[in-house]
Order: C-alpha cells, then structure tokens, then sequence
C-alpha cells in the first residue's frame, strides 16, 4: 500500500460521477479510496460499486457505524464486498457521534469503548458461511482519544483518526506503541484564498464541532471553546490545510514525520466544501510521496 489515499464523501455526485471519481483515484496512484457513512449512500453498496468500476484501488469504510449494525451483519457487508474485489477492501469501524447514533437514529451510545470492545468479540466469533474472501479482512478502528487508539492498537489492524492535526498523530503513535497502523485523515484546499479557505473549513467543522469527541480531542490540543465555537482562525487552520502545493505537501509530511503510516487526503472543493472533490487537489498531490 503507497503512503497516501483519499477520503471521499461523495454525496453530492452521482453514481456515474463517483466512478469516476474512483477511476481518478486509481489512475493518479492513490492506493485507498476512503468512504463515509452519515445519513447518506450505503457505504458497503458504494464500495461493491466501485470495486467493481477499479481494478486495484482497495475500498475502505471511514467508517461504518457500529451501533447501525449487528456485529454479524458487519461481518457479512465486509466479507462480500471483500470477496468481490479480490480483497480490496479495509473496515474502518467506529462508535460515530451522538448527533448520528441517539439524535438521528435513537440509540444509546452512553458506552462507546465498552460497546465497541463487545463488538469486536461478537465480530470475531459470528459465522459466514458462504466463499471467504482471499484473505481476513483487516479492521481498522476509528479513534481519538487515548483508551480508543489502545484499543486499536490492541485489538485491530490500527486507528484511523480524524480532524486532527501532526501532534495529535505523534500523540497516537506514543500510544499505540510502532506496530499498529496509524492511518491519518487530513482535509486539503488547493487555494491561497485566505478568506475563501478558512470560510469553507469552518463551514465544514461546523457540523464536527457538536460532537463531543472531537471537541475533547481539539481541546487536549490546547484550542479553547472559544476557538472551536467561533472558528477562529488558528484552529481552522490548524484542523484544514490551505494554500499552494508546497503548503499542502508540508502538512502531510508532518503527519508522516509524527508517525502516520498512510494519509487520505480530503480534497474539499474551495466553494462547495464537503460532498464535491476537489481533482486539481488530488493530481496535484498525488506523486508527493
């Protein structure tokens, strides 16, 4: 697997068009398309999808939400769009935030790391009973605080974090001991647009800043509340990378100089934010490293 992949959450394309976005990724050398899961597309559905539009890109949930599946029904989503793509495929898992899990959804999420911890039991022991895939699936927790990226390190393949910044990753690493992977998300604007940058990666925090393990992750970073609430201009900057390439290329090599394993960009459209991608972004990054 190279360094660097992508996260993608491409609600606002069309199926033709995420194929295509899928063939781009693939085309460019990104080793990993990265896909989300909120109240959108079926994220097992859309890899399937596209493994079947690529040929060696591997598909990766980032991530499928504990709490809106039986352990075994995970198992069976993962291991058929495994099967189907030759092994191509990763399972990010993760307990998501509560505005998803008890607003939306109405579920109890009072016990994220016990829950998760029991289902990674039950994950392990359900049966699947039809062809396996060519190999184990490697399972990636999602994760942030330090008992998560234990965890992590414990009981998976290794973390995928998110919204944070290269002393969050140097911090995780110190957890999760060199063994783990550590794969790193980090949020990329091509554009010197100060003004224009900084307006979208607020507005793209703004739906992560109600949740309550992001801003306690942010806040052990030294931001204040007043910096998360009011979008201040150093902790946007500090959580979305703007500027000419040299400046996006010297983030993701801060992360990997702290400790990251492999980095998915999220190229966010300069304009539109989140839900659109940004290709001038990802061909411009993608023989970084």
């Amino acid at each position: 697997m190279t360094r660097l992949g992508v996260w993608a959450a491409p609600e606002g394309l069309t199926s033709p068009q995420a194929v295509d976005m899928a063939q781009l990724v693939e085309s460019l050398g990104y080793s990993t398309l990265w896909l989300n899961e909120t109240f959108g597309r079926d994220p097992f559905a859309l890899a399937a999808h596209l493994g079947g539009a690529t040929s060696s890109l591997v598909l990766a949930t980032g991530i499928a939400n504990v709490y809106h599946r039986h352990a075994g029904v995970m198992k069976q989503g993962a291991n058929t769009v495994a099967e189907q793509t030759g092994g191509r495929f990763i399972l990010g898992l993760g307990v998501s935030s509560p505005q998803i899990v008890e607003r939306q959804r109405g579920l109890d999420a009072s016990k994220p790391l016990t829950f998760l911890r029991k289902y990674l039991d039950d994950y392990e022991a359900a049966l699947y009973m039809s062809v396996p895939p060519p190999a184990p699936v490697p399972v990636v927790l999602a994760a942030l605080g330090p008992k998560m990226l234990e965890l992590s390190a414990e009981r998976s393949t290794g973390a995928l974090t998110y919204n944070i910044t290269p002393e969050h990753t140097a911090m995780a690493r110190e957890r999760m001991g060199k063994d783990a992977i550590l794969y790193v998300e980090q949020k990329v604007i091509l554009s010197t647009d100060a003004a224009q940058a900084r307006a979208t990666g607020a507005g793209v925090l703004r739906f992560y800043r109600k949740a309550p393990g992001y801003r306690n992750a942010w806040k052990t970073l030294g931001f204040t509340d007043d910096d998360i609430d009011n979008a201040t201009d150093r902790y946007v900057d500090a959580i979305v990378a703007w500027g000419d390439e040299s400046a996006l290329q010297a983030r993701l090599q801060a992360h990997f100089d702290a400790g990251a394993d492999h980095v998915c960009i999220q190229a966010l459209h300069p304009e539109k934010g989140i839900g659109a991608v940004a290709d001038d972004a990802l061909k411009a990054l993608a023989t970084t490293f």
